[in-house]
């Protein structure tokens, strides 16, 4: 053998072990109806069986569709539990049976489903799901993106259609891996017109209700941007286990540095929306000294807790002496893109004398990791005017006073 031939084989064998294998709970996402996620599942069934893989349907949803049905030929169906229910004689996954058979891997459509009452001891699919992956058996599973808890409400609001079967989130965010199966809602309507989702008689109702073409083109985004947030969770997690030293700018993450200082309030609320201009999540940091906090102080700290949650931020608090390189270090751990900090507190000797400002250091930090920072004055809330009384009264004397900006004390 060559040197060059033991070469490539010794690099072809270091890459395939750094490949990762299919994942252990692994879910096809899709955004409607008929975009083919069981036809995706059952391809890679098929793909996983020719290789040797021992795998089984637990269940499969054909809803009719003949490519669909013809993916199933060549793979091992386990036989369905029958049950009476109000008079009709329905199928539901054999939950015992799967377990009992004991594959390496098993394929569930339609992770939301709500079994049929008296199938067995779980009312949901995500239970039996659970309780396979918990038996040691992989899964893989598919789920439509109005289904999820947190997202259900708002497909209601925005298609008018009930949304009776719903998946926990946690669930969901269990899956090792998540594919998104996507469609444009051109694509969708051409196939639900061909007869290729939906049986002929359903058609026009469904084009006209469900499937219209703004209801699928929002249905989408929810499906992206569910996604997206996982990616981005899981590119956060594995740049958290390297110690990555680099930011990656793959979105933007805007971070703002509140203190107890008059005025931050207002420096929150412009983070939030310079984070809503960038479609970028906001994280708010408070850098509490190991000093004791003076009361009023922490009266302020928990209002601007207050104001972080209804903004839609997410709060953290962490102790250091040193706040400039608190922020630096919580900036590079979340890879943060914009740092928001108020204006310094302290005069120019003061900063002389310490060793220059907070900001300073801030921004000397963050520019070694290639993060931006805006420095925003802050201003005092003003007081409330009159009121329509007092107003109404002639002015004897007025005089009007200008304050300079405050500086927060980061």
């Amino acid at each position: 053998m060559s040197d060059q031939v033991a070469a490539r084989q010794a690099a072809d064998a270091e890459a395939s072990d750094a490949v990762e294998a299919a994942g252990h709970f692994r879910i096809y996402l899709g955004a409607a109806a008929g975009v083919g996620k069981t036809y995706a599942m059952l391809s890679e069934g098929r793909r996983r069986l020719d290789r040797g893989t021992d795998i089984v349907i637990g269940f499969v949803e054909c809803h009719g569709r003949q490519r669909t049905e013809e993916m199933i030929d060549g793979l091992e169906v386990v036989p369905r539990k029958e049950v009476d229910y109000r008079g009709s004689r329905l199928e539901e996954m054999d939950l015992d049976a799967v377990l009992s058979r004991r594959p390496q891997v098993v394929l569930v459509d339609e992770l939301a489903h709500t079994n049929v009452p008296g199938s067995g001891r779980n009312s949901k699919r995500w239970q039996d799901v659970l309780e396979i992956l918990a038996a040691r058996i992989d899964v893989i599973t598919t789920v439509n993106i109005q289904h999820l808890e947190s997202i259900a409400d708002e497909v209601e609001h925005m298609t008018g259609a009930r949304v009776r079967e719903r998946v926990p989130d946690w669930v969901v965010r269990k899956a090792d891996q998540i594919e998104l199966v996507d469609s444009s809602p051109e694509q969708l309507r051409r196939r639900m017109l061909h007869g290729n989702i939906y049986p002929t008689e359903r058609v026009s109702l469904a084009l006209s209700n469900f499937f219209r073409i703004d209801n699928l083109t929002a249905l989408r985004e929810l499906a992206l941007r569910f996604l997206a947030d996982e990616t981005d969770d899981d590119l956060l997690e594995h740049l958290r286990r390297h110690d990555s030293k680099v930011v990656w700018e793959t979105c933007e993450r805007v971070m703002v540095a509140v203190t107890a200082a008059p005025g931050t309030d207002g420096l929150l609320r412009r983070a939030a929306r310079m984070a809503a201009r960038l479609k970028g999540e906001l994280d708010v940091l408070h850098v509490a000294s190991s000093d004791a906090t003076r009361p009023g102080d922490r009266r302020s700290i928990e209002k601007l807790r207050e104001l972080a949650a209804d903004v839609g931020a997410r709060w953290h608090e962490v102790e250091g002496d040193d706040p400039a390189r608190a922020i630096a270090a919580f900036a590079q751990e979340h890879q943060i893109t914009q740092i928001v900090i108020g204006s310094s507190q302290r005069s120019r000797w003061q900063q002389f004398a310490g060793g220059g400002s907070n900001v300073t250091r801030v921004i000397r930090e963050a520019g070694a990791l290639g993060i931006d920072v805006h420095v925003i004055a802050l201003r005092k809330t003003s007081i409330a005017g009159p009121s329509e009384e007092t107003a109404a009264r002639p002015v004897v004397n007025s005089t009007a006073k200008t304050t300079n900006p405050t500086m927060s004390g980061t």
